[in-house]
Parts: structure tokens; sequence; C-alpha cells
């Protein structure tokens, strides 16, 4: 069964439980958060961060091979970036935009080059790619 993003209650889960959850735990303490295959090419997904990783809200953007992670979090007013749930991309697929003001950012870097934000930066997540799966790695 291909790896699924994990909902709260599973990083509640995992985290409370000193990372006892089976479903998707590394022993290294990272978190499966998706099978590289289940996010096409183009494609962005949103999922909750854990509270100790300070809780809210993350998504990912996948760029061929390159799988870019940021909290959703405009670093202008700090709303949500998306439109509606995974809508993090303008019409060309090109920038990362923000739903409250129309903020443009780099997908590679996360610096904001249009908006009330310019030069500030989308706050990146760390994660790698293992085995063909993307882990956000612990802490």
């Amino acid at each position: 069964m291909p790896a699924k993003l994990w909902s709260r209650r599973d990083c509640r889960e995992y985290w409370s439980g000193g990372g006892r959850v089976n479903r998707g735990s590394q022993s290294d303490g990272s978190i499966v958060l998706l099978d590289l295959n289940d996010l096409p090419d183009g494609a962005c997904r949103g999922f909750s961060l854990p509270l100790q990783a300070g809780g809210g809200e993350g998504f990912l953007v996948r760029q061929g091979n390159e799988v870019y992670a940021y909290l959703n979090r405009c670093p202008h007013t700090g709303a949500p970036l998306d439109w509606s749930p995974d809508q993090f991309l303008d019409a060309e697929g090109r920038f990362i935009i923000c739903a409250m003001h129309g903020a443009l950012f780099e997908i590679e870097s996360g610096r904001c080059i249009y908006g009330p934000c310019v030069n500030q930066s989308l706050e990146r997540l760390p994660v790698r790619l293992e085995r063909g799966r993307l882990l956000l790695n612990k802490g």
C-alpha cells in the first residue's frame, strides 16, 4: 500500500507517542509524507505538521524530480497561501501564489518576487527523498 499524507490525528499520535506509530515512521524519527509517485510533476499537496514540529500546515510542490516543502504561511500576514485545498500555484504553474494578496514566490527558493513581501521568503521544511518516499525530518 503506498504511503499517504499523514492526517492531523496521525501526527499527534506519532509525536505524543514518542514515534511509535507504525505507519510511516522511520527509526530516525522522520515521517513518511508520501510516495513520490503519488505526487505528479507540477502538483501540490498540503499536509498537517505535528505539534512538536511547530504545528500548523505545510505543503509540497513537485517540479520534475525535485520536491519543495514549505510552511503554508505567508511571510507578510501569516495567512494560508492556498486558494482551496492543494491549490498553491498561479494559473501557469510557475510560482507559488498567496490567496490573500497575490504575492508570488519562486518555487525553488520560496523567495517573494512580487507583492507586499518582496524579498521575504516562505519557511522551508526539512524533507528528503529516500527510496522513492518523501520524508519530513523530525526536528
